[in-house]
């Protein structure tokens, strides 16, 4: 998932690009897609809020992390929403000469008791006999512009080899530093966290690495903070499945969060704190300013965003002190104001979906069949799909109920597929599908065009006009030597005969039709 992709690195010879003045609407804080931003660690200094930020970089329909630099966005009254970007403060060759270019992930800048930044940074080592090459530097510079300079020219602080062996991939770094001056760092990935203490020339590890468990479905992103005298660790969770408090997709992430009593926990979980975004990766950082807390984290909500082309965004976090340790409440995401939908003859998003495959395979999420968005380039998450690698359902079927009847005539679906027509293995196209209603009992509707089944473009149904509170969609899988293969649907659009303002589905499921 996040991590199992290198990222390409995309070298340029451009000057680093000047400071701009922006007002921002709303989330994201940069929005009008001429660049991403990513991964954000806030940070106050003096009088301003500040945020480091990756800057993401693939082209449209690109499945990749490329990301080459790292960027700020400052600010002194979040409300206000006037900010300052900093773009491109420093790339990972030009700080790092261990480093090989890409790789620019989430990093965090800490102000040192020496009036310096420190900012540590997960890059890729140039040459490494480990079998990953991820490793954590530190900079140093006497702004947080920059010009950032290693701190440790020998080579990384955190690696596969250094302080000490291990196996896992050493990336996200979160770092505080404690009352008594003790700086304390937390990073990793895929389901593994590792912690440890720092001297107090914020480099050099101290004691051995600990073993996190207890944060239940611990996956990436760890941000390590303290709010009146209990140590909170916030991350990326995907404890995927039907009745999970995180995420019912596993590609999908919310940010969860554990407390401990000291920098090195124990630590026990708590809860979740935001529930999956519009990518299908989440990182996020908290830090209180002027009396405000707010959490910062990523969605792919910018014009042109996806999953490899994310932007920051900021909310206030709320607590609860009448419990001990304090809870987080839930954060409440905001959106910048949007245009008013355009009148549309498809009125799926205002249904609720269901299929015959309840619950659905966790690589798969139901909501993606009428979320209006067709991506270039779908991963398991932007789709509804039955495969679970063997004993695919022979003829499964999706659903959309109404509160109250609808008119309709006609259906656009979407079918992708890894594998060609008359496959018995993978995904593939159906090898045929139907469409009923329900009118005290299921029919096929009437006079149907046709179904097409080719996969990555628009089948389109017309029909003569119904009336109906649902509409099922029955395939018969492909088939092949006995086998047979999945089916996915990464968007199913069912169409009135006049264009409509579009509504919001209903928050209570709607009654079934029948069986």
């Amino acid at each position: 998932m996040r991590r199992s992709i290198l990222a390409l690195a995309l070298l340029s010879t451009t000057p680093l690009a000047a400071q701009e003045t922006i007002h921002s609407n709303g989330n994201p804080i940069l929005a009008d897609g001429r660049s991403y931003s990513t991964d954000p660690a806030p940070v106050v200094i003096g009088d301003t809020l500040w945020i480091l930020a990756g800057r993401d970089e693939a082209p449209p329909g690109v499945n990749d992390f490329i990301m080459n630099e790292w960027q700020l966005l400052a600010t002194k009254d979040p409300v206000k929403s006037d900010w300052t970007h900093y773009p491109a403060i420093a790339r990972p060759e030009s700080v790092f000469k261990w480093a090989e270019p890409g790789h620019a992930y989430a990093g965090q800048i800490v102000p040192g008791p020496d009036g310096k930044f420190y900012m540590y940074a997960p890059v890729s080592e140039a040459k490494s006999d480990a079998p990953d090459r991820f490793a954590i530097g530190v900079a140093v510079a006497d702004t947080p512009v920059g010009p950032w300079r290693d701190a440790h020219p020998s080579g990384p602080i955190i690696s596969q080899r250094v302080p000490e062996r291990n196996t896992i991939q050493n990336i996200d770094p979160t770092v505080i530093i404690d009352d008594d001056g003790t700086p304390y760092i937390y990073w990793g990935t895929f389901g593994q966290l590792r912690g440890m203490a720092l001297a107090r020339d914020m480099i050099t590890p101290m004691g051995r690495e600990i073993r996190v468990d207890g944060l239940k479905g611990f996956f990436e992103a760890p941000w390590l903070m303290k709010r009146k005298g209990v140590y909170y660790m916030l991350y990326a969770g995907n404890a995927a499945g039907p009745t999970s408090d995180c995420t019912p997709a596993v590609y999908h992430a919310c940010i969860a969060y554990g407390t401990a009593n000291t920098p090195l926990g124990p630590w026990t979980y708590r809860g979740v704190i935001l529930k999956p975004v519009s990518s299908t990766t989440s990182h996020s950082g908290a830090v209180e300013f002027k009396g405000q807390w707010y959490l910062a984290y990523h969605t792919a909500d910018a014009v042109g965003g996806g999953h490899f082309r994310r932007s920051v965004a900021l909310d206030r976090i709320e607590w609860d002190d009448s419990v001990t340790p304090a809870r987080i409440r839930p954060v409440v995401p905001t959106r910048s104001p949007q245009p008013t939908p355009a009148p549309t003859r498809n009125v799926a998003g205002s249904a609720t979906a269901f299929a015959s495959n309840a619950p659905v395979p966790v690589q798969y999420w139901i909501k993606a069949l009428n979320d209006g968005m067709r991506r270039e380039a779908p991963l398991p998450p932007d789709m509804w799909g039955t495969w679970r690698g063997a004993d695919n359902p022979a003829h499964p079927w999706i659903e959309y109920r109404w509160a109250k009847p609808v008119t309709l005539n006609g259906s656009r679906i979407w079918f992708w597929g890894d594998h060609p027509a008359g496959a018995g293995e993978g995904v593939a196209p159906p090898a045929r599908w139907r469409i009923d209603y329900w009118d005290g009992r299921w029919k096929p509707v009437p006079q149907p065009s046709g179904y097409g089944v080719t996969a990555d473009a628009a089948q389109e149904t017309r029909f003569a006009a119904i009336t109906t509170r649902c509409l099922r969609a029955t395939f018969d899988a492909s088939q092949a030597g006995g086998a047979t293969a999945g089916v996915a649907v990464t968007e199913w659009e069912v169409l009135a005969p006049t264009p409509q303002r579009p509504t919001a589905a209903p928050v209570a499921a709607s009654e079934p039709c029948g069986s």
